[in-house]
């Protein structure tokens, strides 16, 4: 299986969103994280199906949440850029881009 990595300002943001939902509703946190992870499930089993969003970067969508996964495929590993809000900032995470 191929490792994912991210980006440690990516990690951040997510977790930032995980608490800000968690402190709205119990166990709400616990769901954000789920869908992260079913969309990071969901990039390692076929990671072309994912709109290139800019050349090389793609995004991959999270179920119920208005968030998305922004991530390159390198030849060893999965690099999560950025975990975006969908109603942000959109090219915030650009600098990011090696």
């Amino acid at each position: 299986m191929i490792p994912i990595r991210f980006h440690p300002e990516a990690d951040a943001e997510m977790m930032s969103a995980a608490k800000y939902y968690e402190t709205h509703q119990k166990d709400l946190g616990k769901r954000f994280f789920a869908s992260v992870q079913d969309a990071l499930n969901r990039i390692r089993v076929n990671p072309l199906l994912y709109q290139e969003i800019e050349a090389g970067v793609r995004r991959c969508l999270t179920m119920t949440f208005p968030f998305c996964v922004v991530f390159r495929i390198m030849p060893n590993q999965y690099i999560i850029i950025a975990v975006m809000h969908l109603h942000r900032e959109p090219g915030y995470w650009k600098n990011r881009v090696p």
